[in-house]
């Protein structure tokens, strides 16, 4: 069955975010730059896609996928189409934050429909700016997303 979830408000309860990253520094400044940007919210780690479908399929339903394309065993591209290929999680916001800025991979990112598409910044202070974005777009109290239950 498909429902509305409404997205947290003020005083609601804290966004949950998986975020799939290989890399510790670049997992820790994301961490960093979300506390910063004043977004409280509840931050999972995946150290490859493997891991995030795994955590995905054990039942982890997070508000928002934050995926690097660049990952052992599974990287995001062949995550993003398992994560929508699957009736469970199609319709979890998958945004990809990735250092790639070919067009080829943003084309196909959206062709394999995610949500948005973001460039690593190279400073934590544009990655507080990218996260407070992101944070202002999906955790929004007035957006509104259908999700499966």
């Amino acid at each position: 069955m498909i429902g509305l979830q409404f997205s947290h408000g003020p005083g609601g309860p804290s966004p949950v975010v998986l975020l799939a990253e290989d890399n510790r520094d670049d997992a820790e400044l994301v961490r960093e730059a979300l506390v910063e940007a004043g977004v409280g919210a509840v931050l999972h780690r995946a150290a490859d896609g493997q891991q995030a479908l795994e955590m995905l399929r054990s039942g982890l339903r997070p508000d928002l996928v934050l995926l690097d394309l660049n990952m052992p065993r599974m990287g995001g591209r062949e995550t993003l189409q398992a994560i929508k290929a699957d009736p469970d999680l199609r319709t979890i916001p998958v945004v990809i934050l990735t250092t790639s800025d070919a067009d080829h991979d943003i084309r196909t990112s959206f062709q394999g429909h995610c949500s948005g598409y973001f460039v690593k910044p190279s400073t934590i202070d544009e990655l507080i700016v990218v996260m407070r974005d992101v944070a202002a777009f999906w955790f929004n109290p007035h957006a509104r997303r259908l999700t499966t239950h």
